[in-house]
């Protein structure tokens, strides 16, 4: 018997929830919820979409569990506001593990987590709660992912690196083996990251500048 679900959210990332839990999961999801000031239609995806103030009556916490579908907005805060009052209504917050994940970590991993296709996921590493792990990172052994972190695609966390909560890594960048990284910390886009990172700092990686060459005159393209 399938599990029920609410998903908070409207947005791009709840769409990919609802596909991913209806396809590769044993939840059912049979409605989503958002602020009532947000609400402008009565449904999204065909299912109901009703006011979070009121979802407790509508789908108590008894008989449905929930997902909260928000990005890194605001550097994770929204999301982990939302996650935290869910959890006071009585919610169980489900979590999606990719079937197309790699997970040799024995399930040590949080609530309302979603990990999707092609993350490689070592042996004792502990992902904490409120976790997104986009598309093709790779986690190294004993590593730890504080809660409420995002990780965008083709990140490269190597063995024993503690990432603190509310942190933000963006695409391709690199972390170095046994290193910390503070709490809310954002790690841009190709950063490579050596050495600690204290707290509530920010890591941009270089950009590639445009050539004086225009393109007409390279030579054997």
């Amino acid at each position: 018997m399938s599990k029920k679900l609410v998903i908070f959210g409207t947005g791009d990332i709840a769409q990919l929830a609802h596909r991913s839990f209806r396809l590769d999961s044993d939840y059912q999801v049979v409605a989503f919820t958002v602020d009532s000031t947000f609400i402008h239609e009565s449904q999204f995806c065909e299912l109901p979409l009703v006011a979070f103030e009121e979802v407790v009556e509508r789908y108590p916490p008894a008989d449905y569990e929930m997902f909260v579908a928000i990005g890194y907005s605001k550097l994770n805060a929204l999301r982990k506001e939302k996650y935290t009052h869910a959890k006071a209504m009585g919610y169980r917050l489900a979590s999606y593990v990719s079937s197309a994940a790699t997970v040799l970590n024995d399930g040590a991993i949080g609530e309302n987590c979603f990990i999707f296709e092609d993350n490689t996921i070592q042996p004792f590493v502990q992902i904490g709660n409120n976790v997104m792990l986009w598309s093709g990172n790779h986690i190294g052994h004993h590593s730890v992912i504080g809660d409420h972190c995002f990780l965008a695609s083709h990140v490269v966390v190597s063995g024993g690196v503690q990432l603190g909560v509310q942190c933000f890594v963006g695409v391709n960048a690199t972390l170095r083996d046994r290193i910390k990284i503070g709490d809310r910390c954002v790690i841009g886009a190709g950063a490579l990251i050596l050495s600690d990172a204290e707290a509530d700092g920010v890591y941009l990686g270089t950009a590639t500048e445009r050539s004086r060459v225009p393109s007409h005159r390279l030579r054997n393209l």
